[in-house]
């Protein structure tokens, strides 16, 4: 059988690893072992951080909604199940969209589920 070498297949791999691992700090960009670690951690926190991110999304709009209902004499879990019993169907990042721009809109929305 006859001798494979793999130098320029192990160097191009070598490279694409190293060039992946730009910028991180100490042996993590220098070193291929520790640079595959690097970078296979980096890519479960992204995955793990995308989705946290829709869950810190919605606590910020429930936060803005309840300053908002707040402002007006309601408390957000009074308003959210007057909503839910009437059947209205709004989502909180528009509620908290209405609330933060919009105060006027915002207030009849309150009012007609309040009426």
């Amino acid at each position: 059988m006859s001798r494979v070498k793999r130098s320029t297949i192990a160097m191009k791999h070598r490279r694409n690893v190293l060039k992946q691992a730009k910028g991180y700090r100490f042996g993590r960009s220098k070193k291929e072992v520790e640079a595959k670690v690097a970078i296979r951690k980096a890519g479960a926190y992204a995955f793990a951080h995308r989705k946290d991110k829709k869950t810190d999304m919605r606590r910020l709009w429930t936060t803005r909604l309840n300053a908002g209902l707040r402002e007006i004499g309601v408390t957000y879990s009074v308003f959210i199940n007057k909503m839910t019993k009437k059947g209205i169907v709004i989502n909180r990042k528009m509620l908290s969209e209405l609330a933060g721009e919009n105060p006027e809109t915002f207030k009849r929305v309150v009012e007609t589920v309040n009426a």
